[in-house]
């Protein structure tokens, strides 16, 4: 299954903010950048065919292992934004994802995250779901430059 979201080299998810989103000052809190990266996580495990109940129900959960996250501009109340992922690198567990928020062709803010598949029962590293892992490989771009 392909969504229009879902290319070769990641997946991209609209956001729009929300007033909820936004601070005193009008412009999104900076928490929720990361929530922003979270449902677009989300959204392309969707796109891919993968429900995140029903991996709970076969006992593979998902945890946030890291997070690091630059803020170069601010998005506003009512921007319409998008975020665009892609996979930097993977592990038998672990994806380290490249997430970046833009309003239009501004780069708003540049993210990475680090996501492990974990046994829920145990609380333990387990190796990637075989048929997800072989969804995400043709979204690795291993040359994309870190923060810093």
């Amino acid at each position: 299954m392909t969504s229009p979201a879902q290319h070769v080299a990641g997946f991209s998810w609209p956001v729009r903010v929300y007033y909820e989103d936004t601070d005193s000052f009008g412009v999104v809190y900076y928490a929720n950048y990361f929530r922003f990266l979270e449902r677009a996580r989300t959204e392309w495990l969707r796109a891919l065919g993968f429900d995140q109940v029903e991996m709970a129900a076969a006992g593979v959960g998902f945890v946030v292992r890291s997070v690091q996250g630059e803020y170069l501009k601010p998005a506003r109340f009512n921007d319409m934004l998008e975020v665009r992922s892609h996979i930097a690198s993977n592990t038998r567990a672990a994806v380290d994802f490249v997430q970046r928020l833009y309003r239009g062709d501004e780069l708003l803010f540049d993210g990475r995250v680090r996501v492990v598949s974990i046994d829920m029962a145990k609380n333990r590293p387990v190796s990637l779901p075989a048929a997800l892992r072989e969804r995400l490989l043709p979204s690795i771009q291993p040359s994309v430059p870190s923060l810093t």
